[in-house]
């Protein structure tokens, strides 16, 4: 079974990777999850990252956000970040999508741990066929409620 690690910064974290879970779930994508600081538990998230069977990790840090390139320092598997925006601060923002050369980590938007985790059922899909083609419904199911929602607010609005 494909597997996703997520990584939280905090506890704090865990209403964004909840959305992130959910999806998972819903694809029938193996998950882990655990917390562990880039600052305060360097070495548990190297035991964490070079100890794990994941092939995709998501980092859900916000402040400085340096637990996403922490995990990309100890693996050369995909990692995502997910930027918590907490006071609207955009230091998390910038400190996932800075990332310096040879060390990529790939951004979603803040507090979008739900797209974390469909970026990462993309990046299985590639060898996984059945994730593909959950994905594909996923989408499907997208653009019919937004049809759905245009008869609505046009039935709602006659002038």
């Amino acid at each position: 079974m494909r597997k996703v690690l997520l990584i939280l910064g905090s506890k704090s974290d865990l209403p964004v990777a909840e959305k992130a879970l959910t999806i998972l779930d819903r694809f029938g994508i193996g998950r882990d999850i655990m917390v562990a600081s880039a600052h305060r538990t360097p070495d548990r998230v190297e035991k964490l990252v070079k100890g794990s069977d994941a092939d995709i990790f998501i980092a859900v840090a916000g402040l400085s956000a340096a637990l996403p390139g922490t995990v990309a320092a100890f693996t050369c598997k995909p990692v995502i970040g997910v930027p918590v925006s907490g006071n609207l601060n955009l230091d998390a923002l910038l400190s996932v999508v800075q990332m310096p050369p040879g060390i990529p980590v790939a951004a979603v938007g803040l507090d979008r741990g739900d797209n974390a985790a469909i970026l990462a059922a993309e990046i299985l899909a590639i060898s996984d066929p059945d994730i593909g083609k959950k994905l594909t419904d996923y989408r499907k199911e997208m653009a019919e409620k937004v049809i759905s929602d245009s008869e609505q607010v046009n039935s709602d609005v006659r002038c």
